[in-house]
């Protein structure tokens, strides 16, 4: 669910920095926007770096033990981990740098929305 919604957000903000020239009033607006997505990934995104770590570890730790022990239980549970560490590993990989684009985006914005409230200032003084 969330690479659906990732991706949409994703592609949502390149075209808009792209192709649609923000205002300042419109770069506001998208960056409240962007910072609620930004919180909803990051939530997601803690979730998942605690289940990889720990994924990580558990292989670690059963690794040793299966070579100390050789048990048939102890090598599946082992070779069970890694191919689920696997995808795990990859799947908090494509989130994390989704997540950082978003971060780029939102910086991106904010530069857009305090070059036009400071070309105003300039215009007032």
């Amino acid at each position: 669910m969330y690479k659906h919604r990732l991706k949409k957000a994703l592609a949502y903000y390149k075209k808009l920095l792209t192709e649609g020239n923000p205002d300042a009033e419109t770069a506001k607006r998208e960056m409240k926007r962007l910072a609620t997505q930004i919180a909803f990934f990051q939530h997601e995104r803690l979730v998942h770096l605690i289940v990889t770590v720990l994924f990580g570890l558990s292989t670690v730790i059963t690794i040793p033990f299966n070579l100390m022990l050789l048990q048939p239980s102890l090598m599946l549970l082992s070779g069970l981990l890694i191919v689920l560490l696997v995808p795990y590993i990859g799947h908090y990989f494509h989130l994390e740098n989704g997540v950082q684009t978003l971060y780029k985006y939102y910086d991106y914005l904010e530069r857009i929305a305090d070059e036009e409230l400071t070309d105003i200032y300039e215009y007032e003084i």
